[in-house]
Formats: structure tokens, C-alpha cells, sequence
């Protein structure tokens, strides 16, 4: 499987390098006014996909960073609530005491029907 993964990057190296030397020319690239930069077109592209590359990576690690984050304080809290819950069990239970005695409702007044 690691052989298959290195030559899948290798022909996608290979394509890249290809494009790169078939397409070597100068473009020309109106900036503002009468400036103009002569850019070759396989190093502007690689500009574009930076530009649109770089924020989708920032994105995805602070994402991930901050998974983590939320992840570990959940595991502290719930390593928390575990200590919590074996400290009551551990502590003494409290004496019972008997129930209170029943207090006896009146009976309700037997109905009379005319």
C-alpha cells in the first residue's frame, strides 16, 4: 500500500513538473497604472493555490486545535465527576432515621341523597 501512495505522488510530481516546463512564459500582469509585472505562469499559479490553499489549512488546524482543547476539558470533568462520585461512596452514609408517624386523614362525609 506504501508503494502505491508513493508512486501516486510521483506521477502527480511528474504531471506537475511536465505543466511546469511545457509552459514556461512570461505573462504579463497589468498591477495598477502603467505597472506591469512579467510573471512566468507556472509560479503564478502556484501563487493562486497558495492564496487559496493557506486559509483552508489555518482553518482546518485551528479547528482541530480547538477539538482538542474541548476534548481534554471534557475528560478533566468527567475525571472530576468520577473522583466526586468515588469520594461519596467512600464517606460514611448517614443514619437512617424511621419514618415519621402516619398522620390519618378524616374520613370524607358519607353522601346523602335526597
Amino acid at each position: 500500500m506504501q508503494f502505491l501512495k508513493a508512486l501516486f505522488w510521483f506521477l502527480i510530481l511528474g504531471l506537475i513538473a511536465a505543466f511546469a516546463v511545457t509552459n514556461w512564459h512570461p505573462v504579463e500582469i497589468q498591477l495598477w497604472s502603467s505597472l506591469v509585472a512579467d510573471v512566468n505562469l507556472p509560479f503564478l499559479l502556484l501563487i493562486v493555490f497558495l492564496i487559496g490553499f493557506l486559509p483552508m489549512v489555518v482553518i482546518y488546524h485551528t479547528t482541530r486545535w480547538r477539538s482538542r482543547q474541548r476534548i481534554a476539558m471534557l475528560e478533566r470533568t468527567v475525571e472530576e465527576l468520577r473522583n466526586l462520585q468515588a469520594a461519596a461512596s467512600a464517606a460514611p452514609a448517614m443514619p437512617i432515621q424511621a419514618d415519621p408517624a402516619p398522620v390519618e386523614t378524616p374520613a370524607a362525609p358519607p353522601l346523602v341523597t335526597p
